[in-house]
């Protein structure tokens, strides 16, 4: 089996060369960063030398493919208009910043529709892509699933097929699978992983699902909350992640963890644990 490449969300509020060297300190072969604050607002002007130096750690120390997370308040299928506006110029923008970081991932939350209904929902957040993609970008875009809480799109695999099939260029989107998000959605990947695969596979492709985040779940399946919990000590269990790290079908796939952690240290661990896995060696 080839080497895992995982790691963890890390912040760049000190740089984003110190988030690489951070990313190093940990052991992690790839990690997840906020494009601008997770809240909104105006993202930071980039630092060519800041870059530059963060590419080359990256470089150094065969950095699997990165996957950056776009802020959760960005809708594309708010029921305000300003809202939506918001958000397609946040991808946009986003989008232009990833150029100079080109053949890594954008992941989003596809939207809320609040109260407008699944099918406006879908309908917008085509639109918007379709606004925002542009031929040759150098970045694909991650839709991620989602647990299915309130009024959230993308909380079954027809729903992200429907938003792929909307997108004229759709080779410039793929999947992101949170095994939090994919459990408390209903999908009982702690019995039949296989089985949730194959689906996916029958629905929207193997071939679309660039990535994952690891994060064990608080809540039992089906329970549509999204309350992420730490690898081995929520509903999902360590035998269900060692699952995941052995599994051919998801080899080579960046796996980022977003469990709550009090620092590195946490991460560091966790990323451990998860190698230990891969070995499939019994772990307590």
């Amino acid at each position: 089996m080839s080497e895992l490449t995982v790691g963890c969300h890390l912040s760049t509020s000190r740089g984003y060369a110190a988030m690489a060297d951070d990313a190093v300190s940990i052991g992690a072969t790839t990690f997840a960063f906020f494009t601008r604050n997770p809240r909104g607002g105006n993202a930071r002007e980039l630092d060519a030398d800041d870059v530059a130096a963060f590419l080359a750690t990256c470089a150094g120390h065969g950095m699997g493919p990165l996957v950056a997370h776009a802020p959760y308040t960005m809708n594309l299928c708010s029921a305000k208009p300003e809202t939506v506006e918001f958000a397609r110029r946040a991808m946009r923008e986003d989008l232009g910043r990833m150029e100079a970081l080109p053949g890594n991932y954008y992941n989003f939350h596809p939207g809320s529709h609040v109260k407008q209904g699944t099918d406006e929902g879908i309908r917008l957040i085509c639109e918007g892509l379709n606004e925002v993609l542009e031929p040759g970008q150098r970045t694909v875009v991650l839709l991620e699933t989602m647990a299915g809480k309130g009024t959230e799109v993308g909380r079954s695999f027809e729903e992200l097929a429907r938003i792929i099939d909307g997108v004229a260029h759709d080779e410039l989107l793929g999947v992101c699978l949170d095994t939090c998000h994919v459990a408390d959605a209903g999908y009982d990947i702690v019995h039949d992983l296989d089985g949730v695969l194959d689906e996916f596979d029958c629905v929207i492709g193997l071939d679309r699902l660039r990535a994952l985040h690891l994060n064990d779940s608080k809540n039992p399946l089906g329970s549509h909350k999204d309350r992420h919990e730490r690898i081995g000590q929520g509903t999902l269990g360590l035998a269900t992640f060692q699952a995941v790290v052995t599994s051919p079908r998801l080899a080579g796939l960046p796996m980022v963890l977003e469990t709550p952690q009090d620092g590195l240290s946490g991460w560091a661990a966790e990323i451990a644990l998860l190698r230990q896995l891969a070995t499939g060696e019994e772990v307590a």
